[in-house]
């Protein structure tokens, strides 16, 4: 792991699970989630908190949810330059299609990017 976070009092959990996005709230029931490549967003009393994530798993169980994830980056940390030349490397790799290409990472890769931009726009 290379950062923990921690929120105390949480109104809502939003994240992107492999089937869909969900939301929990206040004595949701016990639940362990794959999540895909995503928008995570935390809500507490005041204040509404954007990450964007390529995956990992939540769990929810006495009124605490737990989020163990691959990446994850606030809004304010993506650095959009970077996500927008690695958006245009993966769409120019596809358009190419190159003899090697693996088609799996490049749109992966695409889909990473383009959640991060989506994700950096909500604090703009």
């Amino acid at each position: 792991p290379q950062k923990k976070r921690v929120f105390e009092e949480v109104n809502s959990c939003s994240a992107p699970g492999v089937m869909g996005s969900f939301q929990v709230l206040f004595n949701h029931a016990p639940l362990l989630s794959q999540l895909g490549i995503g928008e995570i967003k935390i809500e507490t009393s005041g204040e509404q908190f954007y990450f964007a994530t390529s995956g990992g798993f939540l769990e929810v169980l006495n009124n605490r949810v737990s989020l163990l994830l691959e990446t994850c980056e606030s809004a304010e940390e993506i650095d959009v330059q970077r996500a927008e030349s690695a958006a245009e490397r993966a769409r120019r790799r596809l358009k190419e299609r190159e003899k090697v290409l693996d088609e799996v990472r490049a749109n992966a890769s695409l889909a990473r990017a383009l959640n991060r931009l989506r994700v950096a726009r909500k604090i703009k």
